[in-house]
């Protein structure tokens, strides 16, 4: 494993600090219905939490067409915006890890492939804002929805050295974002990747809990710095 001090954490949003499942499972749902489809129930669109909507809407709607997936998209977002923002929750013990990570010295970045947009305000709704040196995430015209190329983007605003830098995250998209630029990863399990696909993929480090992150984390970062 890298032993370079780790210094930067890139943390995942949806299924990482928050539960956002409500709101984007109802928005999705509003969306199909209004395109005329069967919506399938809330539990059967788990997956659809953490990829970029744009591949979801073109399973759901079994379709490549581009305008059909982006008619569904404006749809989402219309309702998402407005409603599905907030339905959504902290994972318990969030902003206790965040405090003690930043305590620890540690400098925190939110990775997100949600519109920045909605990030931004998720973060102030939630009072969680002022752990984060800065939020980034997708913009509304498409750029920056694959976790390697957001990834690419943070590297390059912030000038953080990947060898000091950790990626946080549910699902395998961040781990392979992560890894796409040598950054060390970790994996949560209670969010919504499963063990097998985060299994599948590797991780640096397997969080069962956020306490567990801070602890881990912690220990890692005292090791590294004496």
């Amino acid at each position: 494993m890298n032993k370079t001090p780790l210094a930067n954490l890139l943390f995942d949003l949806d299924g990482t600090l928050t539960d956002p499942k409500p709101g984007i499972t109802r928005s999705i749902q509003h969306a199909l219905e209004t395109l005329g489809e069967e919506p399938p129930h809330a539990d059967n669109l788990e997956w659809c939490i953490g990829p970029p909507l744009v591949h979801s809407f073109g399973e759901l709607l079994q379709t490549d067409d581009s305008l059909r997936i982006q008619e569904a998209l404006h749809i989402y977002r219309e309702r998402f915006s407005t409603k599905g923002i907030f339905e959504n929750s902290v994972y318990d013990g969030i902003p206790e890890m965040l405090q003690q990570l930043q305590q620890q010295g540690g400098q925190l970045f939110l990775a997100t492939a949600k519109p920045r947009i909605f990030a931004e305000r998720i973060l102030q709704h939630f009072d969680l804002e002022n752990y984060f040196t800065q939020c980034f995430g997708s913009e509304l015209d498409g750029r920056f929805t694959e976790k390697p190329s957001l990834i690419a983007h943070i590297l390059q605003q912030t000038g953080i050295r990947p060898e000091e830098t950790m990626i946080i995250g549910d699902r395998r998209y961040d781990l392979e974002g992560g890894r796409a630029h040598c950054l060390r990863t970790g994996a949560v399990t209670y969010g919504y990747g499963s063990m097998d696909e985060l299994q599948n993929v590797g991780a640096d480090f397997f969080f069962h809990s956020p306490k567990e992150i801070c602890q881990e984390l912690a220990t890692y970062f005292h090791a590294q710095n004496p």
